[in-house]
C-alpha cells in the first residue's frame, strides 16, 4: 500500500481528509508503538511533538514526512510506522495544541456554575495566545475535525465554564462558535500583518505613507465627507480592537441571557 505525505489534495491543510478510522484509533487507542519489530526508538507523542515545532517555526508548508523524520535523525519510512501520512499526522497535531494548558475556568466540577462573563473571557483570551503559538492553525480547514480526548475535553470545559448563561444547548454551542469565529477573524488579521510586512520588506507606515498623497486629495474633494471627517486618531494602531469587540460579544450575549431568563420567570419555571 502506497504511503500518503499530503492531506487534502497538495496543501496538506485539511482536517479529517486520511484515514479516519486511523486517526481516531491513534486519537483514542493505544496506537504509541508499533505492533512488530525491535523496541521503537520513536514515540508517537515524540513524533506529533517534533511535527508541531516544526510547523510553529517554518508553516505547515515546510512539514512532511521526510523533512519530520530528518528532525527526529530516523529515516521516513520508519515514521509510517507510526502514522500512516500527513493527513493523519496533522489531525494529531490538531489535538496535541488543544491539551496545552488553557486558562479557561473549569466548571464541570460542583454544582456552582462559573461565571459565565469571565469564562468567555478567558476562553477568547486563552485561543488567541493559542493562535499566536501555532499561526499554521489558521491556515487548516477545521470543517471535520476529528475529535480527540483534548478536543472533547475543551469543549466540555467551555461548556461548564458557560452552563450558567441558562441558554439551551444549542445556543450554547452556537455563542462558543461565535467567540471563536471573532478570535480567528483578529488573529489573522494580526498574522496577515506581520506576513505581509515580512514578505515584501515595507513596514505598515512606509505602506500607508505612499498612499497619503492620493487620500488627501480625496479627502480634500468633498467626494467623502464622512471619511474626511473622523478624527485623527480613528485607525490609530493602538486600538486594542481584540478588546472592544469581546466587551461587545458579552454584551450582547448579556442582553439575551436576561432575555431567556425573564421569559422563564413569565412562564413559572
Amino acid at each position: 500500500m502506497a504511503q500518503r505525505d499530503s492531506a487534502g489534495g497538495t496543501d496538506g491543510t485539511t482536517a479529517g481528509s486520511g484515514d479516519i478510522a486511523r486517526s481516531l484509533e491513534l486519537l483514542w487507542g493505544t496506537g504509541d508503538r508499533p505492533a512488530r519489530g525491535p523496541r521503537p526508538a520513536l514515540t508517537l507523542d515524540r513524533i506529533v511533538t517534533a511535527a508541531v515545532e516544526i510547523a510553529d517555526a517554518e508553516g505547515l508548508a515546510a512539514l512532511s514526512m521526510r523533512r519530520l523524520a530528518t528532525d527526529l535523525g530516523t529515516g521516513t519510512m520508519s515514521l509510517y510506522r507510526y502514522v500512516p501520512g500527513k493527513a493523519e499526522l496533522l489531525d494529531l497535531m490538531l489535538d496535541h495544541v488543544l491539551g496545552e494548558p488553557s486558562a479557561v475556568p473549569d466548571g464541570t466540577a460542583g454544582d456552582e456554575p462559573a461565571d459565565w462573563r469571565a469564562a468567555l473571557g478567558a476562553m477568547a483570551r486563552s485561543y488567541l495566545e493559542q493562535l499566536r503559538r501555532h499561526p499554521w492553525l489558521l491556515k487548516v480547514n477545521q470543517a471535520r475535525t476529528v475529535l480527540g480526548p483534548n478536543a472533547v475535553r475543551g469543549l466540555e470545559r467551555a461548556l461548564g465554564g458557560i452552563r450558567g448563561m441558562g441558554l439551551s444547548d444549542a445556543e450554547l454551542i452556537s455563542v462558543i462558535i461565535t467567540v471563536n469565529s471573532f478570535v480567528e477573524g483578529i488573529a489573522r488579521a494580526r498574522l496577515h500583518t506581520s506576513e505581509v510586512s515580512r514578505e515584501t520588506g515595507l513596514s505598515d507606515d512606509d505602506f500607508w505613507e505612499n498612499q497619503r498623497p492620493y487620500l488627501e486629495r480625496a479627502m480634500l474633494s468633498g467626494d467623502y465627507p464622512l471619511m474626511a471627517a473622523l478624527s485623527d486618531d480613528a485607525f490609530d494602531h493602538g486600538t486594542d480592537h481584540f478588546a472592544f469587540g469581546l466587551q461587545r460579544l458579552i454584551d450582547g450575549f448579556e442582553v439575551l441571557v436576561e432575555r431567556r431568563s425573564g421569559q422563564r420567570r413569565s412562564s413559572g419555571e
